[in-house]
């Protein structure tokens, strides 16, 4: 019998060969890690309705066409055992414990499936995603939902994985036209509220140091507040911001859906000279007081706050995965977002219901010019460095919960898409995580926007605020586009 004795030179070839194992892992990113932690976990929901019946669609469409994208797709998130740094490690992964199918009553109304669907993702959202399996699911719902809908089929991805632009890249990877699969996929054409002047050579030192100084200045005041908003500084609580005792993100949701037709919305943009994010953002804050108002005349004055989601990107249309994966790639994979804190107009303040959408565009205006975004990276940077990514996680927390309503919206594509020659009636998403009682998410898609409205379950009343956000539509729209245009 030869009894092998393990000695020093042997722990060491392990440890050399742990420690190059863990050196070829990719990093997550600062963000990924900040919205995968103890005190905040984000997830993301993309759900395609389809004009047929999707009962047919083949699980091998995942292994075939969805984990070849990314490999962060087949990567779970690892903590490296001395410093804590996070990385992905690739994995094989088994599509069974990803792709579920769920079962309802047969017999039901599209009216009561569409219910069910609901119910089914606000049930989904309260399940965590296992952290020792890659950080996806994939739910086929086999039901009409509403007119021309038969079948839905639910992406859950971990915010960790991709933001909005980079997932939404994705999804778009595995899709097609449905007219022409061999053409590809097209956007709106980007929209901007103004045109960029000429520099005048001649603008003197004195005017070009003022302009500085008050850039500086708003800079200073914006990132200021953002502190101030991510530590002490909390919205009042109203009939949209709950007392968050225990977590409102650990509480059921509620989702309602609204569609607004794009080419009403360009006669906004065009008779005030803003953006379709502006309109809408402005629409979705006039509702929402006037909501307010109505559960409650004294929150008429109550002070609250919307965070707009920036993409920090400089985007010109969706890049294919593989780009975007490209080291130094101009518009690259992961988590390239920022706040902006919009405070939300008071009624008492702006009787002229296109205030909301003013005061929404010099605010967004500002932000986008000044310092802001670049001294909120920098400090949160900082922050990882010198108290490590989980309390950095706390301060992105704090940011939401103190205020009172998350925006965020995305462009899809102007044709009408199809999964395995199955076409694709409409697509909206939604979140869950956020501590935050209200989160509204737009997504364009074949000449229509659709807005999603998740709330806090037994709080806010879904349908109510719909109601409020369709009359601050039209109310904006009689008032910004003439008779008879």
């Amino acid at each position: 019998m030869v009894m092998k004795v393990k000695t020093k030179i042997d722990d060491d070839m392990i440890s050399t060969k742990q420690q190059q194992e863990e050196e070829e892992l990719t990093p997550v990113s600062p963000l990924g890690q900040y919205l995968n932690s103890s005190v905040l976990s984000l997830t993301l929901y993309a759900v395609l309705e389809f004009k047929v019946p999707v009962d047919d669609l083949p699980i091998s469409l995942v292994s075939d066409h969805f984990l070849p994208i990314s490999p962060r797709f087949s990567s779970i998130m690892v903590s490296e055992e001395k410093s804590g740094v996070k990385k992905w490690k690739p994995v094989k992964v088994n599509v069974n414990d990803h792709y579920i199918v769920p079962e309802f009553p047969e017999g039901l109304s599209p009216e009561e499936y569409e219910e069910c669907l609901y119910n089914y993702i606000s049930k989904i959202a309260l399940e965590q995603l296992p952290q020792n399996l890659p950080l996806w699911q994939i739910h086929k719902f086999n039901y009409p939902t509403s007119t021309g809908v038969l079948g839905s089929v639910i992406f859950k991805l971990h915010h960790s994985l991709g933001d909005g632009y980079s997932l939404m890249g994705a999804l778009l990877s595995c899709l097609q036209r449905a007219d022409n699969p061999s053409l590809p996929l097209t956007l709106p054409s980007r929209q901007s509220s103004s045109k960029p002047s000429a520099k005048n050579a001649n603008v003197s030192f004195f005017r070009a140091a003022a302009q500085f100084s008050s850039t500086l200045m708003t800079s200073l005041f914006d990132f200021g507040r953002s502190i101030l908003k991510s530590s002490i500084m909390e919205d009042d609580l109203t009939p949209i911001r709950s007392d968050n005792v225990g977590g409102v993100e650990f509480r059921p949701l509620a989702i309602t859906n609204m569609a607004f037709p794009l080419d009403q919305i360009k006669k906004i943009t065009t008779s005030l000279k803003v953006t379709i994010n502006d309109v809408m953002t402005g629409v979705i804050l006039l509702g929402a007081r006037m909501y307010m108002e109505a559960e409650d005349n004294k929150s008429g004055n109550a002070n609250s706050m919307a965070l707009a989601l920036l993409n920090t990107r400089d985007i010109d249309g969706y890049k294919s995965v593989s780009e975007m994966l490209k080291p130094k790639a101009k518009m690259p994979w992961g988590n390239q977002f920022a706040f902006l804190h919009l405070p939300m107009p008071k009624l008492t303040d702006s009787p002229d219901p296109l205030d909301f959408i003013f005061r929404t565009h010099q605010t967004v205006k500002r932000l986008k010019n000044n310092y802001a975004v670049f001294l909120n990276a920098q400090f949160l940077d900082i922050s990882r460095k010198f108290i490590g990514p989980e309390a950095t996680s706390k301060l992105l927390h704090s940011t939401m919960k103190n205020s009172s309503i998350s925006i965020s919206n995305m462009i899809g594509p102007v044709e009408q898409m199809a999964l395995a020659d199955h076409p694709i009636q409409g697509l909206y998403f939604t979140a869950s995580g956020v501590p935050q009682s209200l989160v509204v998410t737009l997504l364009s898609y074949v000449g229509t926007l659709r807005a999603t409205i998740t709330v806090e379950k037994g709080f806010i009343d879904p349908d109510k605020l719909k109601i409020f956000i369709s009359k601050a539509y039209h109310v904006i729209f009689e008032a910004a586009v003439p008779p008879g245009c």
